[in-house]
């Protein structure tokens, strides 16, 4: 295939607005900051989000007696550590308001090992005035131009009785109706969304949509979740699962757009602040080279059917089924505990080094070029869900502009089954579930992309590209013109002194 030389647009980065993350006061953790950091110098999300903002383990909610009365006291000491770190990092919160204080909750109803709290408020003004203290307080800490960008969501998939007593639509209605007052109580311009809704209840978003204009109810976005995994399949510490083809979650990213069209919420961002491909913590497909070629295609075309779509999540640091007991369990994240890259990590560090000007997208490749004239082509092999030998040897050729130059540096990066995969090198090695320190060093080695090099002739502005891929690979390469300094005196052959020239 002969790739464009104009690009036809610009590479949306709507897969890098947001990552994310375990629990809220998770990220008091040195692991969990050493893990944000090294994601942040590799990859750089732009947004966190993640769940119990202000359940009983971050202290917001603090109620109290005195003289005979009822009080509450709203304290943000591990607000402010967790935020100030998120910044430090040089990435800052899309903001989830959930889950239910104790102090204010109507019942006892909880999810997760950490038991956050699922029932609808005992008092709705009390709800509010935390509401309002919470926002309020972000202002005046991180100021009004910068908080005016985080995203405020409020809860997280209602539609589903684990996350919402009885997921009781028409509560739910009245949590976001009192909840976007209070946002915007605080300063008009905040912006405010929701439903934050599971796949599987799309009528769910049509009956929310439909509520908020007839309430002439604030809204500056909308949000859903997206997973392709089928029933788990329990074993001792884990779960199996089926899953559709990643297409579908592409489905998923365009439903709402799709849902709002020709009404009055046409035109909103869309969100979807979760996607993975099994909604479990504890599903070992997370850490296999299948996952990163899995959801090649997925980062390569979901910015043109949502504004965001959110990986779920960074890091293995996540504990809503109970503390993992193995360093690879099939956790969530892009790294297990103490900084080993699962292979999906490096797609996401390869879609970091991509230009920004869209030249191609294919079934099984993209192609981008900088300002600076790099030339940047993504490839993946194809995957089968359905349990059939991985296709070894799937070929993309391509024709890539290059500019006029005699010759182009080629750096190839890949990961597959035999590459740059950490997960397959700890199952070599017994699956340890607690490696030892020099053992963690070899998994961090064995974690690194496989990568190669050479001079590639250019002929009419162009260079032929022939890949080859391995066993559910991911590889990317990098073409750079090249502008040859070699002095006049260079003779290959006196490289040991050896000979004499002609």
């Amino acid at each position: 295939m002969r790739v464009p030389s104009e690009a036809s647009g610009r590479l949306s980065d709507a897969w890098r607005f947001c990552v994310g993350t375990g629990r809220f006061e998770l990220a008091l953790r040195r692991d969990y900051q050493d893990s944000l950091a090294l994601i942040q110098r590799e990859i750089g999300f732009r947004h966190i989000r993640g769940h119990g903002l202000l359940s009983d383990g971050v202290g917001v909610h603090q109620p109290y007696e005195y003289a005979g009365a009822r009080h509450v006291r709203h304290s943000f000491t591990y607000v402010d550590q967790v935020i100030d770190a998120y910044l430090e990092l040089g990435i800052e919160p899309f903001v989830e308001l959930g889950f239910m204080p104790s102090g204010l909750a109507s019942g006892d109803q909880t999810v997760f090992w950490w038991h956050g709290n699922v029932t609808p408020p005992s008092s709705w003004r009390e709800w509010a005035d935390l509401v309002r203290a919470t926002v309020a307080h972000l202002v005046d800490r991180y100021g009004l131009d910068r908080v005016r960008t985080w995203p405020i969501e409020v809860w997280n998939e209602p539609n589903l009785k684990d996350f919402w007593q009885d997921a009781d639509q028409e509560a739910y209605h009245r949590l976001y109706e009192v909840t976007a007052h209070a946002v915007k109580e605080v300063d008009a311009a905040l912006q405010v969304g929701g439903p934050a809704i599971s796949p599987g209840s799309d009528e769910f978003l049509v009956r929310f949509a439909d509520f908020v204009v007839e309430r002439s109810l604030p809204i500056d976005f909308v949000s859903r979740h997206a997973y392709t995994s089928g029933p788990a399949q329990h074993v001792p510490f884990g779960v199996h699962q089926t899953l559709t083809p990643a297409s579908g979650l592409l489905e998923q990213f365009a439903t709402p757009r799709r849902q709002l069209r020709g009404g009055p919420l046409e035109g909103l961002p869309v969100h979807i602040t979760e996607f993975n491909s099994s909604y479990r913590p504890d599903n070992p497909v997370h850490d296999t080279a299948f996952h990163a070629a899995y959801l090649a295609p997925v980062l390569a075309a979901g910015g043109e059917l949502a504004d965001s779509f959110s990986y779920w999540t960074f890091s293995d640091m996540f504990e809503e089924q109970g503390v993992p007991t193995s360093i690879f369990h099939g956790g969530f994240g892009l790294l297990t505990h103490r900084q080993i890259k699962k292979p999906t990590y490096h797609l996401y560090a390869f879609m970091a080094r991509m230009g920004d000007q869209l030249l191609a997208r294919g079934d099984d490749h993209l192609v981008t070029r900088d300002s600076t004239g790099r030339v940047t082509v993504l490839a993946w092999a194809p995957v089968d869900v359905t349990g059939a030998p991985a296709v070894d040897g799937h070929t993309v050729r391509l024709s890539v502009p290059v500019g006029d130059v005699v010759s182009a540096f080629e750096l190839r990066s890949s990961v597959s089954e035999e590459k740059g995969n950490a997960w397959a090198a700890w199952c070599e090695m017994g699956r340890p579930r607690s490696p030892r320190p020099r053992e963690i060093d070899v998994l961090r080695e064995a974690a690194e992309p496989v990568r190669s090099h050479r001079s590639l002739p250019v002929a009419g502005g162009y260079a032929d590209l022939d890949l080859t891929l391995g066993r559910h690979e991911v590889t990317l390469v990098e073409l750079t013109p090249v502008v040859d300094e070699t002095p006049p005196w260079w003779d290959d052959r006196r490289l040991l002194g050896l000979s004499r020239p002609d």
